[in-house]
């Protein structure tokens, strides 16, 4: 059965259900339990499959791991906490996988400075695994597996016909899946499915939790969050919760004709009005579709205007990268030191890369929802104003 979470819970029915520790934290660190935290949190303590619906910087990540983390301190203060897999965070980028392991890191760190104040140590281990981990890394997990592991669909696979390192998962009892809707509908989602079914045979009570900003329909999203059993879909608790938030956003067209204008003026335009968007704005992410495209702009930029973009201010953000650059961008870019990001795919999805004033699709993603998304990476924050910029390169767009 899927059902619609009406039911708004206040403060005082959320501190029940999680360890005062944690509670204490949620109140010093925001003061208050955001929307979707008032509909999920109870939700995921009771055990129920719940797909999380919201906009960007609402608090949808600690709506799931709220509980999770509750719960993992609870049986630390009672000593009972064991050396194998409690959660497993699954995103479609590695680039997500590192930046919740940071974001993880700053509750964790603080919960780690009250049990210091209470004469006490916590114990809770997050790592995470993707194909960028190494081998010796990889063997240190097998040997002290982490209680929340973080890792990709592709990894979860390959782990689970591992049988040494299946062993830890098998008393597993949360599972996330961030960035849902890129999911749900592709190839990656159906080899997915199969992972997590084979995981629900070694961990049979697991609750799944779904995340997604931009997401529908999305009944048909939390049938495939929850799976089937015996030819009837699990049960599941949808959170839906939404905002308006402001758009600004405009097309810019480098030339008046296309028909008309020779491939030397249309280029020349083009990186033109790209250099001016950018100079006007403080700092900016450029969307291309393809990882050549992301390298040829990144080099016709510093090329065309060598004055203004450089190594210090200017970078390639794609999966092809080593993983000590992609961290060291997505560094710098959270930090305000770049002044622009040239990606493909992946910084669209919900890595917490700071502030941008404004987002270029340079050529269409060829899809709406896509769209919005990457625009979205700008105004991150609730009530910022997503400002986003269109640069039609051809008659068709």
């Amino acid at each position: 059965m899927i059902n619609y979470l009406t039911e708004r819970y206040t403060n005082k029915d959320i501190e029940k259900v999680l360890n005062p520790i944690v509670h204490a934290w949620f109140m010093y660190k925001f003061k208050d339990y955001s929307e979707p935290q008032r509909y999920a949190i109870k939700s995921i303590h009771d055990g129920k499959n719940t797909l999380i619906t919201a906009p960007t910087g609402t608090g949808k990540t600690l709506s799931a791991f709220g509980t999770i983390l509750s719960e993992l301190v609870t049986l630390d203060e009672q000593k009972k906490l064991e050396d194998k897999v409690y959660c497993i965070y699954v995103s479609p980028l590695k680039a997500l996988n590192n930046d919740i392991d940071r974001n993880l890191n700053v509750p964790l760190e603080d919960l780690e400075k009250a049990f210091t104040k209470l004469k006490k140590k916590l114990h809770i281990r997050t790592a995470v695994r993707t194909g960028d981990t190494s081998q010796s890394e990889r063997s240190k997990m097998l040997r002290k597996p982490p209680h929340i592991l973080i890792t990709t669909p592709e990894s979860l696979a390959l782990m689970l016909t591992a049988k040494k390192f299946a062993e830890h998962l098998k008393d597993a009892k949360w599972l996330i899946i961030d960035e849902i809707h890129s999911l749900a509908d592709n190839k990656r989602g159906v080899h997915l499915s199969l992972s997590i079914e084979r995981l629900q045979k070694y961990a049979k009570n697991i609750v799944r939790i779904g995340l997604s900003a931009t997401i529908a329909p999305l009944d048909e999203v939390a049938m495939f969050l929850a799976g089937q059993e015996n030819g009837k879909t699990r049960d599941c608790n949808i959170v839906s919760v939404t905002y308006e938030k402001k758009l600004d956003l405009d097309l810019v067209m480098p030339v008046k004709n296309y028909i008309e204008a020779d491939s030397e003026e249309l280029f020349s335009n083009i990186y033109s009005k790209l250099h001016k968007l950018i100079q006007n704005h403080k700092s900016v992410l450029i969307f291309t579709n393809t990882r050549a495209a992301t390298e040829r702009v990144v080099h016709n930029l510093k090329e065309q205007f060598p004055k203004f973009y450089g190594d210090d201010n200017l970078a390639a953000h794609h999966s092809s990268l080593s993983k000590e650059l992609r961290l060291l961008t997505e560094e710098r870019l959270k930090k305000g030191n770049l002044k622009v990001v040239v990606s493909s795919t992946s910084l669209e999805l919900g890595i917490d890369i700071g502030y941008i004033d404004a987002v270029i699709l340079l050529n269409s993603p060829k899809s709406i929802a896509r769209a919005l998304q990457r625009f979205g990476r700008s105004g991150h924050n609730l009530h910022d104003k997503i400002k986003g910029y269109f640069i039609a390169t051809d008659y068709d767009e």
